[in-house]
């Protein structure tokens, strides 16, 4: 019957809306804003929220902001298993970013979740399309993204996912599965939707980076599961480790006091990483949103990547969403803020043994990697992991770019953009070279600067 397909969950028995907490929206805006909820109608999460009672209703609860469903589980070490898997994901990346977002409330409290290939599970987890056996159907992209079944229900630990999203891991150029899943599993294991605005369990999606729980969400699962167990005291044999002196941390020592200012900055590298425009210089990392600065940037660029060279002489993001660090001769690899491999020499890669300057993900499907070095480039393959045989070629096929870079990204439009000390060429992908009216200051027009007559030509 298709007249079932776009239900609502008036139509259906009351009964429902304590068995699932459904998905997020694939389109939303600030958490809380009810309002606006209101005025623009987005597709959102099936289960009602709970009615805000008048005064005197519910007294005893009235102070606690997160929702139960009424279920728990009765122990903490939690098996989850994984069916299916969305088809623009590789497998392996989707069991880290399911074991990520159930990190996310290990973290707080005394639970487990170990992963099983075979027999039962507490959890099983699955991509699936439309009508799928439980009433709640899917509705293609966009929409309901995913539901999840509370404890003490006759489908608990049963999470999944709408096959038909397109589903990515940090970034917005699709939909989030680090965020959505994290929400489900809050649902998987017993909390309902809150009204605290930017909480995990708030019923309107948007992206955030990095993901982390609200002091809402942490209430709520530490009320339900306590508080995380505490390590043993070592015993007085054992001496407490000091740092090592040559560990990286975040802190900027004295000597580092005063940060780089962007105005008076020739920056080493330059990427679009997650949707975001990433530039560095020696230690540390700006990082513009649509095309302002975050707050609290710059900063060590040991703060999203732990072990990362002190300086970078290139970076880029590969369309499997990995992120590459050269310097010098070498390079790193990290999924995320995780680092994967590295360093290793560059050479393994096809490359000369100098040192890479620039590289640029270019392209309508941002699929063809160019790595530049000593007035030479090279277009490189991600997945074989080496640079195609009828390279180099100089850069007289860049027309108007000059012949020693050092950065270069592509915009959301295509346009791509080389650097060289304090200024930038635009280069138009139609017209196979740099726009009229370049060079132009970086400082100026990405971080509104004053004009400086000392710019590098």
């Amino acid at each position: 019957d298709m007249s079932r397909k776009h239900h609502t969950w008036k139509e259906q028995s009351p009964w429902l809306s304590s068995l699932v907490g459904t998905g997020v929206p694939a389109k939303g805006f600030p958490m809380g804003a009810d309002e606006q909820a209101a005025r623009w109608n987005p597709p959102r999460c099936g289960v009602p929220d709970l009615p805000v009672l008048p005064d005197g209703q519910n007294g005893r609860n009235r102070q606690k902001r997160f929702v139960l469903s009424g279920g728990r589980w009765d122990k903490t070490d939690l098996t989850y298993k994984i069916i299916r898997f969305p088809w623009q994901l590789v497998k392996t990346k989707v069991r880290r970013t399911i074991e990520e977002a159930l990190k996310v409330w290990s973290d707080v409290t005394p639970l487990t979740f170990t992963e099983v290939q075979e027999g039962r599970a507490d959890i099983v987890i699955d991509f699936t399309r439309y009508w799928h056996g439980d009433n709640l159907p899917f509705d293609g992209p966009g929409g309901i993204l995913a539901h999840a079944f509370f404890p003490k229900t006759h489908r608990e630990g049963d999470v999944h996912f709408d096959y038909d999203e397109t589903w990515t891991i940090g970034n917005n150029l699709g939909t989030d599965l680090l965020q959505v899943a994290a929400h489900e599993f809050g649902h998987v294991l017993g909390l309902q939707h809150t009204t605290v605005s930017k909480s995990l369990m708030s019923p309107f999606y948007i992206f955030r980076y990095p993901l982390s729980l609200s002091e809402d969400d942490k209430q709520g699962i530490q009320y339900l599961y306590g508080k995380p167990k505490l390590d043993p005291d070592p015993t007085p044999t054992q001496p407490a480790e000091l740092p090592q002196p040559d560990l990286e941390t975040n802190e900027i020592t004295n000597t580092e006091a005063v940060q780089p200012d962007a105005c008076e900055t020739a920056f080493d590298a330059a990427a679009t990483i997650r949707g975001e425009l990433f530039f560095f210089t020696s230690r540390y990392v700006w990082r513009l949103r649509a095309g302002k600065l975050q707050a609290g940037y710059p900063a060590l660029a040991s703060r999203h990547w732990q072990g990362i060279p002190s300086s970078v002489d290139a970076t880029f993001e590969d369309p499997l969403g990995n992120i590459w660090f050269f310097q010098d001769s070498q390079y790193w690899i990290y999924d995320g803020e995780r680092r994967v491999s590295g360093p290793t020499p560059t050479e393994e890669l096809g490359l000369p043994a100098s040192p890479v300057q620039a590289a640029l993900v270019w392209g309508a499907e941002k699929n063809k990697i160019y790595i530049f070095s000593g007035g030479n480039y090279w277009r490189f393959n991600p997945r074989t992991r080496q640079v195609d045989n009828i390279y180099p070629r100089t850069m007289a096929d860049w027309r108007g770019v000059p012949q020693e870079i050092d950065a270069a990204f592509q915009d959301e439009l295509g346009f791509a953009y080389f650097l060289r000390g304090r200024d930038y060429w635009k280069f138009d992908p139609v017209q196979v070279k740099v726009l009229e009216g370049y060079p132009r200051q970086i400082s100026q027009d990405f971080f509104s600067c004053t004009p400086s007559s000392n710019s590098f030509r």
